[in-house]
């Protein structure tokens, strides 16, 4: 077996290996939503959390709430735009700036999400995370042995059948 160089090296690696086991959780987490049948990513769903809290926002604005540059939630709204779940539409005055809000669909998507999906995979996190404690890096080391030994999707199977 090859050794694991990412964890074996303490904090020299950590941004490599905070991205792995984001990854994982990702990956995990859009298993859980593809079996109850979500017709999104699991990277979209911040976008609609943000419009939902925060009312319409520019793009700018809605990269700010999500984190990330502007080309990436511009290229997100435009997937977004084509699921028929946000709608755009030009600031008076500024040919520049559009201002992004959910549709009735994308609503309908929150609505259900909130009901079932988010509770069902913080539920699995939490199981996860649960028995967690110490240094920070033998924590990252139970978090990865935790999604090798039982992903997400395999958690808390009582709450996927109530789903």
């Amino acid at each position: 077996m090859v050794e694991d160089v990412v964890r074996t090296h303490g904090f020299l690696p950590l941004g490599s290996r905070m991205k792995r086991i984001g990854e994982r959780l990702q990956a995990d987490t859009q298993r859980i939503m593809e079996d109850m049948g979500v017709p999104l990513q699991a990277s979209q769903y911040p976008f609609l959390a943000a419009l939902d809290m925060n009312g319409p926002l520019s793009i700018g604005d809605l990269a700010e709430a999500v984190g990330i540059t502007q080309p990436g939630a511009t290229r997100a709204v435009s997937q977004l735009v084509g699921l028929g779940m946000v709608r755009t539409r030009q600031v008076p005055g500024d040919q520049r700036r559009k201002v992004v809000a959910l549709t009735r669909k994308g609503q309908e998507q929150i609505d259900f999400a909130r009901a079932f999906v988010w509770p069902r995979i913080e539920a699995a996190v939490a199981d996860l995370c649960g028995g967690l404690s110490g240094p920070l890096l033998h924590q990252l080391g139970a978090i990865e042995d935790g999604l090798a030994a039982l992903p997400l999707d395999r958690r808390n199977s009582d709450i996927r059948r109530r789903a």
